[in-house]
């Protein structure tokens, strides 16, 4: 079970082991995805998150990337743009044909994994759009490859983590999440116990330790992640919903959202199937979410 369980959602990652990092996309259906956001970050690195706010004239969008490399990495969009394009996809111009809405967002994992720095290009980008299916893996790969967690105490302390999906369905109605951990805090199970992290960071902190060990190494953090569903939903139930999505990540990663984490949750839907209510979709976030940030550190 994972992203694409909502049909005509793929995903797929380039990862660049030479440089540990890497970018994932997800790609909506030829049709495009109904979208919105939550900022919860206050350290964020992302493209073309305007045309998420309900008011906005774009109503859907056709893919979303996730990139290593911080800001460095932002221009890798273009490749999917440039995927998109050769395809007819996008948002129609006349006879200048498409621009492809492509709203992206970045981890800081510059020399997490103790590798040469480098980040993902517009041509790793482009690849991971030809990796795209229903069928990806979890893990140590694409944008997940050089995210870590539990920094709170100094970068020494910080371990692996990595992308994570699940989904769940009730009737007709599905909702999945993709989620990738690269945060300052540490990620807790449900009866609260740490499985990624080797110090208490809420703790750590509420006893006034440094962040990050060093007032001058606040960097390297940030938890994204994307929830689709089938339901049929309008903009601002979606950005309600992307809200929720927020709040059931709170409930894994302690401390979550801080000053020196980028957070950013997407909400996206094909709206094929009316669902009992918006809270049936906000509270099957609730169940998927968790699920998939536990998966997303757990690499056996």
């Amino acid at each position: 079970m994972n992203l694409a369980a909502v049909p005509g959602i793929t995903v797929g990652h380039t990862t660049i082991e030479a440089h540990g990092t890497g970018c994932t996309v997800v790609l909506a259906p030829e049709t495009g995805l109904r979208a919105s956001v939550c900022v919860r970050g206050r350290a964020t690195g992302t493209r073309e998150l305007d045309v998420l706010d309900p008011r906005h004239l774009v109503e859907r969008i056709d893919a979303i990337l996730f990139t290593g490399g911080s800001a460095l990495g932002l221009g890798a969009a273009d490749g999917v743009m440039r995927w998109l394009r050769e395809r007819g996809r996008g948002l129609p111009v006349g006879d200048m044909g498409t621009i492809p809405i492509v709203p992206s967002a970045v981890i800081f994992d510059l020399g997490n994994a103790g590798k040469p720095l480098g980040w993902p290009s517009t041509d790793d980008a482009y690849r991971a759009c030809d990796n795209a299916s229903p069928d990806y893996a979890d893990g140590l790969v694409g944008v997940g490859r050089g995210a870590t967690c539990g920094k709170a105490a100094g970068l020494e302390k910080m371990v692996p983590a990595g992308l994570g999906s699940w989904a769940m369905q009730a009737g007709n109605v599905i909702v999945s999440a993709l989620v990738v951990v690269n945060a300052v805090g540490d990620v807790r199970n449900a009866r609260g116990e740490i499985i990624a992290g080797t110090v208490d960071s809420l703790k750590y902190l509420a006893d006034g330790g440094a962040p990050l060990g060093d007032p001058e190494r606040l960097t390297r953090n940030t938890t994204l992640a994307v929830v689709a569903t089938n339901a049929t939903l309008d903009r601002v139930q979606l950005q309600a919903l992307a809200h929720s999505a927020s709040d059931a990540l709170a409930r894994r990663i302690t401390p979550y959202g801080t000053l020196f984490d980028g957070d950013v949750i997407f909400a996206v839907t094909t709206a094929k199937v009316p669902p009992k209510s918006p809270m049936q979709v906000e509270a099957l976030a609730a169940l998927v979410v968790p699920e998939a940030v536990e998966r997303a550190v757990r690499h056996g």
